[in-house]
């Protein structure tokens, strides 16, 4: 089993989806670790669930002292921090090029795109002290081909994988660890939202375009960010984890995939994740 006695990780969006399910995961292999979120409610309630291994810590990932008081929190409450994982996300702008506004590709890009780099910035700084930390970022399989999400969505999933490889050549030398995960469909509040708000309706969708012909689950994905952030991956860095049950390979989907689901799947409404 995969530990990380002594740990202590950093999770943006911590409070729900694969945040939770990751926050969880930590507190599970012995680590512990700081929910970073605006959800307040959520996620002070699953900071008393988990106990003395979890704090709460209000943070905008838009606002660069917010983040940067999250790593500081971490520091304070639990040691030297060892894990930061940039997961917090939304769909954000959906539709035409044609049609996007400015406004809508500036805040879907300041919570996709920018708070990645402004957590692995802060990360790092904390991380360099004692020359040892794992950095984990969500990117998509939005990110490793076209078609499979909305513009702008794409556009920043492209660009934290970029980010990943670029921020492992500068902090490798400093016993720091960049990589991403790039999970497909996944049964989170968020991809729940674009349809009707049912999370078995939402497993039964994906898992129609699954080429295992199953639904994937948040915890799916937090165990693979689990292996990055741990000594189990000392000498991994630089890349991106993809979690898809093939996809991206071209697998062929099981033989009850829908046409309905094909349509719906290749307008986009795939590769949303957190």
């Amino acid at each position: 089993m995969t530990r990380l006695d002594g740990g202590c990780v950093v999770v943006t969006g911590g409070a729900s989806g694969i945040g939770e399910a990751t926050v969880r995961a930590v507190v599970a292999a012995g680590g512990s670790a700081v929910i970073a979120d605006l959800q307040d409610d959520r996620g002070r309630a699953l900071a008393s669930e988990l106990g003395a291994a979890a704090v709460f810590h209000h943070t905008d990932v838009t606002r660069e002292e917010d983040i940067a008081g999250a790593v500081d929190c971490a520091g304070e409450t639990f040691g030297p921090l060892t894990g930061m994982v940039n997961n917090a996300g939304v769909v954000g702008a959906i539709g035409s090029i044609m049609e996007t506004s400015a406004e809508a590709f500036d805040h879907t890009m300041s919570i996709l795109s920018r708070a990645v780099f402004l957590g692995t910035k802060h990360a790092a700084r904390a991380m360099k002290l004692q020359k040892r930390g794992a950095i984990v970022s969500l990117a998509s399989t939005a990110g490793v081909m076209g078609g499979l999400g909305p513009h702008v969505y794409t556009m920043a999933k492209h660009g934290v994988i970029g980010l990943t490889k670029s921020a492992a050549c500068e902090l490798s030398r400093l016993g720091i660890r960049v990589n991403a995960v790039a999970p497909g469909g996944t049964v989170t509040p968020m991809t729940s939202a674009l349809g009707d708000n049912n999370p078995e309706t939402t497993a039964d969708f994906i898992a129609a375009g699954s080429p295992l012909g199953f639904a994937c689950m948040p915890e799916d994905i937090a165990n693979g960010i689990l292996y990055l952030l741990s000594d189990d991956a000392r000498y991994v860095t630089g890349h991106t984890l993809v979690i898809d049950a093939g996809e991206t390979t071209g697998a062929e989907p099981p033989p009850f995939f829908s046409q309905e689901a094909d349509i719906l799947l290749h307008a986009g409404q795939r590769g949303l994740d957190e």
